[in-house]
């Protein structure tokens, strides 16, 4: 495998692919235009590069993506050798300079207000805290949108996936991981009703202001704890709307004990006129165990 290795880094071409795919998942379209070639032959250098074991190929809805396989994939050797590819070699810089090019043009700005900013920074502060509190480990958000708390929270986390029914969400959030710097996020495409993903797979689950609009809301928590690592924490986030914080704390409680899990009291925030509800769930499964 060494040698495959060695023989596909060899040219100038790959080397300079396989540098870009350590910036995050990339579609050909955008390989091929930050390196300047055809697309059929962008395509032949990725599969000799896949075939080697340095690039990991899948499929999200119609299109193909292209990244350097997660830490967790990666033997030393290869690991070794993404290392030996030097970081500041002036054409990897222009190619980055490219790809932020390319995704900059889908990253749009929208406009908030100064009370929807200031909920928002009062709910990523909450986040942080328990992150602060309990180790993230590996983290799947479902429904994670344009990946505004995978920027958050990916940095203090294992292994990141984000999951939308969204193509063009999930490609915003390509664009925003890639600008922000984060380039060990994964995006899939999943519906939160039936995930696919194996059991206890992940240790810090988020349902991104999904649940309340959920056909089956018992059901999407019941995958959540299918998914659920035997000490793994379920954050459930929500947006107040119209209803009460009472109304929201009333049917999480119920949705939880029909799902089998365990919630703590949500929290309102701001605590002054609340805009989130935030709750984290664990499996009865644990306390289980645990006994």
């Amino acid at each position: 495998m060494l040698i495959q290795q060695l023989k596909a880094i060899a040219d100038l071409t790959r080397m300079r692919l396989l540098a870009i795919c350590r910036h995050g998942e990339c579609s050909v379209t955008e390989l091929a235009a930050v390196i300047g070639q055809s697309q059929p032959r962008t395509s032949q250098h990725l599969k000799q590069l896949c075939d080697a074991g340095l690039v990991s190929r899948f499929r999200d809805g119609k299109r193909v993506f292209y990244r350097v396989p997660q830490r967790s994939d990666v033997d030393g050797q290869c690991a070794r050798l993404m290392q030996l590819l030097p970081a500041r070699d002036k054409e990897f810089v222009a190619d980055l300079a490219r790809l932020r090019a390319v995704r900059g043009e889908r990253v749009t700005h929208i406009d908030s207000n100064a009370a929807d900013l200031q909920a928002d920074r009062a709910i990523y502060r909450a986040l942080l805290d328990l992150a602060v509190t309990t180790p993230i480990g590996d983290l799947l958000d479902i429904g994670c949108g344009r990946g505004t708390l995978l920027k958050l929270l990916a940095p203090q986390a294992t292994r990141a996936v984000g999951v939308d029914i969204d193509a063009d969400a999930r490609q915003l959030a390509r664009a925003e991981l890639m600008l922000a710097g984060i380039p060990g996020c994964s995006l899939r495409q999943g519906d939160m009703h039936r995930l696919p993903f194996d059991d206890a797979e992940f240790d810090t689950i988020i349902l991104d202001d999904v649940l309340l609009e959920a056909r089956e809301p018992v059901k999407v928590l019941a995958e959540a704890r299918r998914l659920l690592r035997a000490a793994g924490r379920l954050l459930i986030l929500a947006d107040v709307g119209q209803r009460t914080v009472e109304e929201i704390q009333q049917l999480l409680a119920g949705w939880s004990v029909a799902a089998g899990l365990r919630l703590a009291p949500a929290r309102a925030v701001p605590a002054n006129e609340p805009v989130w509800i935030l709750a984290v769930a664990t499996s009865t499964d644990s306390e289980s165990q645990a006994a």
